[in-house]
């Protein structure tokens, strides 16, 4: 091996690279995408509309809908007399997210110690929102009457409920580490790709074919450009998650370094792998997105987690290797256990095998001949 000969392609690579631009995506793409799906995703719900028909006019019942109405999770509207399928309609209509419904008597039986029900109907379009949205009903119903059992014996039974790592429910904080693992998946192995498939398309690596460099001397120059540039993200990444979007950072950064780094390998070998099966960039890209993105999102533990999964799915989260870099991000960022941790040994260990196995596999698979 000549640390000339892979010098010289390098830099040629890195010329190419702020000749075309390439180099502005390297980092554009991967800022835009933290910035875009960190404030547009969100999994909590807030001013959801709510209309509370309120049959009963009594004390009980204005305070329960007062409690509605002073939360932010909801933006209601509380009224008397309507008509049940005049106020349905308005959820058909897509006027109305929430209904509650306050049948006659209800302080009266609350008074009389006697069971009562809440009609309660939610737009469940979205079965996630809806979801949420009637957690959030069930919440304000069991606190008003938690306050009511004050009066009552006391229980024998409470709970004193508290939330670890992520004390305040920040959707940034849940959402933005796992960013992370899914743009250092997208980003790396696109840019490798094209790379290589350039050369194809433009004719260029018949230069390759037919010159003395060595098979590992191309790969090399080709994809260690890649790997110094998308390095520089991991920090980027890092300060927009700790700066911009204010995620606590607990952990130790060594950790989070060293595993960015294997992860970026194992995307530069989908990137390798792609390159040698594609030959134009256009398919390459179209190929390197279904690849990297849609088990980036769904096996990442980003918007589920894999501990709901089961069967197939559970499988294939298991295979993918962004499930094991998220665990360690969301870890450095949210825990700090670091590796006191086996899991976190056990999964550094496999993002190394998977990075070996993938850079190895796709130079191997890379023949030195025409066509």
């Amino acid at each position: 091996m000549n640390p000339g000969v892979i010098k010289a392609y390098m830099l040629k690579e890195f010329r190419e690279l702020i000749r075309s631009r390439q180099i502005l995506i390297a980092y554009i793409l991967p800022t835009m995408i933290i910035i875009l799906f960190g404030y547009g995703i969100r999994m909590e719900v807030t001013d959801a509309r709510t209309l509370v028909i309120d049959n009963d006019g009594s004390h009980l019942s204005r305070d329960l809908a007062a409690r509605f109405e002073h939360s932010k999770y909801f933006d209601t509207a509380v009224v008397t007399g309507m008509d049940e399928s005049e106020a349905l309609r308005r959820i058909k209509q897509a006027k109305t997210d929430i209904l509650i419904i306050i049948p006659e008597g209800f302080e009266k039986r609350i008074l009389h110690r006697e069971r009562t029900e809440l009609g309660v109907f939610i737009d469940g379009a979205f079965p996630v929102r809806a979801t949420t949205m009637e957690n959030y009903v069930k919440g304000v119903v069991f606190d008003a009457a938690a306050t009511l059992s004050k009066k009552a014996p006391k229980d024998l039974i409470t709970i004193d409920s508290r939330n670890l790592f992520n004390q305040a429910m920040r959707d940034e904080d849940a959402i933005v580490p796992g960013l992370i693992g899914l743009i250092l998946l997208v980003a790396p192995a696109i840019l490798s790709a094209l790379l290589i498939v350039k050369e194809k398309e433009e004719g260029t690596i018949f230069n390759f074919f037919s010159s003395p460099i060595r098979k590992s001397e191309f790969v090399i120059a080709k994809l260690v450009p890649v790997l110094l540039l998308h390095s520089l993200n991991i920090f980027i990444l890092f300060l927009w998650a700790t700066w911009l979007f204010e995620v606590p950072f607990r952990g130790s950064f060594l950790l989070y370094w060293i595993a960015a780094e294997l992860y970026i390998l194992i995307s530069i070998g989908i990137g390798l792998l792609v390159s040698i099966i594609t030959r134009t960039q256009i398919v390459a890209i179209v190929l390197t997105i279904i690849i990297t993105i849609i088990p980036g999102f769904l096996y990442s533990g980003m918007l589920m987690p894999i501990s709901s999964m089961s069967g197939e799915s559970k499988v294939e989260a298991h295979l993918y290797p962004v499930m094991y870099f998220n665990h360690i991000v969301y870890d450095t960022f949210l825990i700090g256990q670091g590796l006191d941790s086996p899991k976190i040994q056990l999964y550094l260990a496999i993002l190394f095998g998977y990075a070996l196995f993938l850079i190895l596999l796709g130079s191997w698979l890379m023949k030195k001949e025409r066509g």
